[in-house]
């Protein structure tokens, strides 16, 4: 029995032992590097739940590509009604390409227009510049301007009747002189 009593007593001492050396170690290691290890568990994990998403999203677009390859109707019919989209685009370009020539030429109609009547006025003596200044009249070809130039009575001027820049005159403090000629005079 006293050797029975003896291992027990024994068993324990190395145990304790045992957890003694193992808290020793591990609270060192945890002394010296703790810091460390805490923030590389939260880099472990937040890369652990990047990859896990971008696995997520392989392993659908996997499930996608199977399932398209099992319905080839449904591609078929995705890509019809992508041609007709692009089809339709296409027509709406052609038709607004076609309005900007047809505006182009009415343009270009009106310019020889004017042209030949400044020319025909120039033939019999007239002006042609009071003929250019005319309004365009209401007709088929687009307008170019909207609104009417003011008449030089309506319009105020600018500075008052008196300013002339190149006089010199009624310059305040703002007046220029040539510079002195000759060498600088550095000591």
């Amino acid at each position: 029995m006293e050797r029975d009593g003896q291992q027990l007593s024994a068993r324990p001492a190395l145990e304790t032992e045992g957890l003694r050396y193992l808290h020793v170690t591990v609270g060192s290691l945890l002394a010296t590097y703790g810091w460390y290890i805490v923030f590389s568990c939260i880099l472990l994990y937040v890369v652990f739940q990047k990859l896990s998403t971008r696995l997520r999203a392989l392993r659908q677009r996997q499930l996608d590509r199977a399932a398209a390859a099992v319905e080839p109707d449904v591609v078929v019919k995705r890509q019809e009604a992508l041609a007709a989209a692009r089809l339709k685009m296409q027509e709406e370009l052609n038709a607004q390409v076609e309005k900007h020539k047809e505006k182009l030429r009415q343009l270009e109609e009106q310019k020889r227009r004017q042209k030949i009547e400044m020319w025909d006025s120039m033939q019999e003596g007239k002006s042609y510049k009071g003929n250019a200044r005319k309004p365009p009249e209401d007709g088929p070809g687009p307008s170019t301007s909207s609104v009417l130039p003011k008449r030089k009575a309506d319009r105020k001027p600018l500075r008052g009747g008196g300013y002339n820049p190149l006089s010199g005159e009624g310059g305040g403090a703002c007046s220029w002189r040539p510079g002195r000629r000759g060498p600088s005079s550095g000591g």
